[in-house]
């Protein structure tokens, strides 16, 4: 239990960082989005973009069975690696964006 309480401070202290960044452009709020209970974490971009609605989500981590899922990341920054630096072990960390055949060509977690 204790890794798993770890793994949801880690993962909220990241998306708290990224949360910070404001667009540069447009009427645009960034949104954190913790369900704890669930164990899904995410940043969204909603607002305007001169006549355009944007709502698109830049990161997505989920926790599964002790180990932590990418599932998007939009930015241009290695989370696996703001993770691994963080202490998590390559095994932990599963890249759910890539399919499941590619997974295993990774350094990390196949699932």
């Amino acid at each position: 239990m204790e890794k798993l309480a770890r793994y949801r401070q880690l993962v909220q202290q990241i998306l708290q960082e990224y949360g910070k960044n404001k667009p540069a452009y447009g009427d645009i709020e960034v949104e954190q989005i913790f369900d704890k209970e669930r164990d899904h974490y995410q940043i969204l971009h909603v607002g305007w973009e001169g006549e355009n609605w944007v709502h698109c989500c830049i990161l997505h981590i989920d926790i599964k069975g002790e180990k932590i899922w990418l599932q998007w990341n939009g930015t241009e920054d290695d989370i696996a690696l703001d993770l691994v630096t963080a202490g998590v072990p390559k095994e932990d960390i599963v890249l759910g964006f890539q399919s499941p055949f590619m997974r295993q060509f990774t350094e990390y977690a196949a699932s």
